[in-house]
């Protein structure tokens, strides 16, 4: 059963620009490692446009399975550039924002 990972966060007002550079440098690992991300259906990154927090936003990942998202997982938590990768996002969002949980669509 496919299920999606929602993660949750308020980026630093002057962090924005840094931000920004931070999903175009995200986006052209993706392409540049295929194979890393093999696991992954689909990804979305969405900004909040009205109400909630200024700088919200979601980022939003699709897999096969529970299972395709732990194997994702423990991948990336054994990758250096990518553990150094999410020290430096997490530098640009505000403390205490950040959440991320696991959604499956409704039978």
């Amino acid at each position: 059963m496919t299920v999606f990972t929602v993660e949750r966060y308020v980026v630093k007002p002057d962090k924005m620009a840094e931000f920004t550079a931070f999903v175009n440098k995200w986006k052209a690992i993706m392409k540049s490692r295929p194979e890393f991300f093999k696991e992954m259906k689909s990804y979305k990154i969405y900004s909040e446009q009205l109400g909630g927090n200024w700088g919200g936003g979601i980022w939003m990942t699709e897999f096969e399975s529970l299972a395709e998202f732990e194997n994702a997982f423990k991948k990336a938590m054994a990758d250096k550039e990518f553990v150094t990768m999410m020290a430096d996002w997490i530098a640009l969002i505000v403390p205490g924002t950040y959440s991320i949980s696991v959604w499956s669509p409704v039978p």
